[in-house]
């Protein structure tokens, strides 16, 4: 049996089945691309719950792990070359997932990378913009008078699902035919903007040609309904 002991953040959150692959998260948009994508390629995996509303993503343990103090991380027992790996920052793991278990990135070296530029644009610019618009629509921010903060991310965003609108012209999916992490990437902002962060008609989603039905399809796999809701919240 693989032994984790050494890395603090097992004194917290105890690996009840430390041969699998340890995923530390919560259900956000972030967090759910690993739970999606360990759905979708099968790899065996126990989540362990970091609850951000009591903070415990700065924990002692937690910052261990990433000192960012950021969810989702985790710490796979059978890493290369079989030693443990603690990884955070979403984009990379899905990136490491991807290329451990050679599924859902091409193999093909240019196809490669414009499915990493994808995810790089999810990473660099979906998720901070649509954060803000969460902010400043749904949350403290809403109470500030000045809306030209609120007005600057709403026109942002816009501008950022149209890129996305003219990419899936013609396309099922980020990469054409070819399903993959620049899509699971980017299922969750989307998918928040419009419900939880109640921002949909701000942004004018349902004038946007191809992301509607893109988003829809994506939701309606079975996998990505199961990571939407891993780990469990109590």
């Amino acid at each position: 049996m693989t032994d984790l002991s050494a890395f603090p953040i097992t004194q917290r959150w105890p690996a009840k089945e430390p041969d699998k692959l340890q995923l530390y998260s919560l259900p956000t948009p972030n967090g759910v691309k690993v739970s999606i994508m360990l759905e979708e390629i099968g790899l065996p995996y126990e989540p362990h719950l970091v609850d951000i509303m009591k903070n415990e993503n700065q924990t002692p343990e937690f910052l261990s792990l990433n000192p960012n103090g950021k969810i989702p991380a985790i710490l796979d027992p059978n890493g290369p070359g079989g030693a443990p790996l603690a990884l955070f920052e979403s984009g990379a793991i899905l990136l490491y997932l991807a290329e451990k278990t050679r599924q859902l990135l091409p193999a093909d070296p240019g196809r490669r990378y414009e499915t990493v530029q994808w995810v790089f644009f999810q990473m660099a610019f979906i998720g901070p913009m649509f954060g803000q618009v969460g902010y400043f629509h749904k949350f403290a921010g809403r109470e500030i008078e000045d809306k030209r903060p609120l007005d600057r991310y709403v026109a942002e965003s816009r501008r950022l699902l149209a890129v996305l609108d003219g990419r899936l012209e013609g396309r099922d999916w980020t990469m054409g035919e070819d399903y993959t992490i620049a899509d699971i990437s980017l299922f969750g902002w989307v998918r928040n903007l419009i419900g939880f962060y109640g921002a949909r008609d701000l942004v004018e989603f349902d004038t946007l040609k191809h992301v509607p039905g893109w988003l829809e399809r994506g939701l309606a796999r079975p996998a990505v309904q199961r990571g939407l809701a891993i780990p469990k919240r109590q």
